[in-house]
């Protein structure tokens, strides 16, 4: 009998398709995050807490249009609705992060991405850039209710409908400000636990629990006090990033001389919270 290994051919060939690469992999992931944010692909009971938050922001917003319509004034501004409707995306984004990262780290699939060419700022990107969507949408859609609902009850005709425009469109770029504020937070918690309901309970903890801080810093005598206690919190951050630049005093939150230095914590808050969350994946990822 020969000692000698035989080759047998059962056929195997090699892959001869395209090589999509690292930008369709980004495209695969992001689709798949927004999706998933929404409920698409998942069960019907995964459905039913996103779509409701979606259903009371339309609800609200269909009701200002309305009222407008009726009186010529509305129950909430674009910035207003923001920040009235901001409460409940916080808990959108808590259940809504774990599931886009939390998911993959209990499952063990990170190595398996990885070993693709797929790399941390891939990933990382698309998942924020799918939070970031969600979460704007949440807001920009019922916003664009309120538009239209401006839009077609004018008395000037098209310079009406420019005027409308004209304040919907920073509304959406502060709606757009409160999603980036949500999902890089989020996201970064998220990132730290592959357990749903600890990542879950994190995110509300940040956004609720530093709240009573600053009324806390607000009634100390010092008016300097007074005027940066907003920056305890991300939701008074913002708020105050608002009123430095509409250059207003009435809207909750008395910023002084410091919105400069709202923008500036508020750019930071961002910009740290996804240098965290990349530095987290690159150390997944060399593991």
């Amino acid at each position: 009998m020969s000692d000698a290994g035989v080759i047998h051919d059962i056929g195997y060939q090699r892959y001869q398709g395209p090589r999509l690469g690292r930008r369709a992999v980004f495209s695969s992931l992001y689709q798949h995050g927004l999706r998933a944010a929404f409920g698409f692909g998942r069960s019907a009971k995964s459905k039913i807490f996103p779509w409701g938050v979606a259903a009371i922001a339309l609800l609200v917003a269909v009701i200002n249009a309305a009222v407008r319509s009726q009186t010529g004034t509305w129950l909430f501004d674009y910035y207003s609705f923001a920040d009235s409707m901001s409460w409940l995306v916080i808990f959108f984004v808590a259940i809504v992060a774990p599931e886009l990262v939390s998911r993959d780290l209990r499952s063990g699939v990170l190595p398996l991405y990885f070993s693709r060419p797929l790399r941390a700022f891939d990933y990382v990107s698309a998942k924020v850039a799918a939070l970031v969507t969600a979460a704007w949408l949440l807001l920009g859609v019922p916003q664009f209710i309120m538009f239209l609902g401006g839009a077609f009850t004018t008395k000037t005709g098209m310079k009406g409908v420019w005027h409308e425009l004209g304040l919907l469109l920073p509304g959406w770029a502060y709606s757009l400000l409160w999603a980036l504020v949500f999902a890089s937070i989020s996201l970064l918690i998220a990132s730290l636990t592959g357990k749903r309901a600890f990542a879950a309970g994190g995110i509300v903890a940040v956004f609720l629990m530093t709240t009573p801080v600053v009324g806390v810093l607000s009634v100390l005598p010092s008016d300097t006090s007074r005027h940066l206690a907003g920056l305890a919190s991300p939701m008074s951050l913002i708020a105050g990033v608002e009123a430095w630049l509409r250059g207003r005093g009435d809207l909750g939150i008395d910023v002084g001389d410091f919105g400069v230095i709202y923008g500036i914590e508020a750019f930071c808050l961002i910009f740290a919270c996804l240098l965290l969350l990349l530095a987290r994946y690159r150390k997944v990822a060399a593991l």
